[in-house]
């Protein structure tokens, strides 16, 4: 397959669907809290761990904090077997089995063991009470406000104002030359040999592919054409959405560091990247002079989608 049919092989770790979101039931209070008694329960503590027992987020029992829902707990969806799965902000409980084996996890160092239904459940939860831990206060006068709609709203009492959950889009883009070379390039604050694909935040009034040929001029001084759309993560560390890109450059281009965020950069074949991958990734102890991004992120699902290309 050629750079032009350049797709994603996987749906990248965060993108997984294992549950039915049930955004009917949000405006349905009454049904979704109907299901309380019998729905199943996800903590998140304060630093976005939970408990994880043989590739799965440790459910508990809801019924155990309460005949309803807490004011804080937010909506997940509707399980495979019609159960109702709720998040709340709470240190975690050890599993109800005590041989169970258990360990606390957050999603960066979990995700890449997790079941479909674990990992949006875990996503969901983490995004939806970083959100709610970080606007209890209206933007607009600054009133205290109040959670609704299961979780996936707050409103202003004294004047009804609503605000949602809000989400920060990125762009993540793989630069290559239509053939066997790619860029890879190291941010300042990162140690020695950790590289990835560029990314940045979309700006007010600009489209995705706008802000890749923005993004890419500014961190490394190259103009590239050809953006192509390759596939999009959530990435709730705190809020964003990370949207995948590649695009076309010109080894021949000197490299600019114009925004003082790159240390450094470079052009690396097909092989190299392949070896690269083949030893792991950032938490690797190898010696190699590249280390690449963990699967959780959709930096790497990229970068081996372009280097598996014939």
């Amino acid at each position: 397959m050629s750079a032009s049919g350049f797709r994603l092989r996987n749906i990248p770790l965060l993108s997984r669907v294992g549950a039915d979101r049930a955004d009917a039931l949000r405006t349905d209070v009454d049904a979704a809290i109907a299901g309380w008694p019998d729905a199943l329960l996800l903590r998140v503590d304060r630093r976005n761990q939970v408990l994880i027992s043989e590739g799965r987020a440790v459910l508990g029992r809801a019924a155990e904090v309460g005949d309803a829902p807490p004011q804080d707990a937010v909506f997940l969806g509707r399980l495979a077997d019609g159960r109702h799965a709720w998040g709340i902000r709470a240190e975690l409980q050890a599993p109800e089995d005590p041989q169970a084996p258990a360990e606390v996890l957050d999603l960066r160092r979990a995700g890449e063991v997790f079941d479909d239904v674990s990992a949006q459940l875990v996503a969901t939860a983490t995004a939806l009470l970083n959100w709610h831990d970080s606007a209890r206060f209206s933007p607009v006068d600054g009133s205290a406000t109040t959670s609704i709609k299961a979780g996936w709203s707050r409103v202003n009492p004294a004047t009804g104002r609503e605000e949602f959950p809000r989400i920060d889009p990125a762009v993540i883009c793989l630069v290559h030359d239509g053939h066997d070379r790619a860029v890879l390039a190291r941010q300042t604050l990162w140690p020695q040999r950790l590289f990835s694909i560029l990314a940045g935040f979309v700006e007010a009034g600009e489209s995705f592919e706008s802000c890749v040929v923005r993004e890419i001029s500014e961190e490394i001084g190259l103009t590239v054409t050809d953006v192509e759309y390759l596939g999009s993560q959530p990435w709730p560390f705190p809020r964003s959405l990370m949207v995948g890109f590649h695009a076309l450059g010109d080894p021949e281009q000197e490299f600019s560091f114009n925004d003082g965020e790159i240390a450094e950069a470079g052009w690396f074949t097909r092989s190299e990247i392949r070896e690269a991958l083949e030893r792991g990734d950032w938490s690797s102890d190898s010696p190699s002079r590249l280390l690449l991004p963990g699967s959780i992120s959709i930096a790497r699902e990229i970068i081996e989608s372009w280097a598996a290309l014939d």
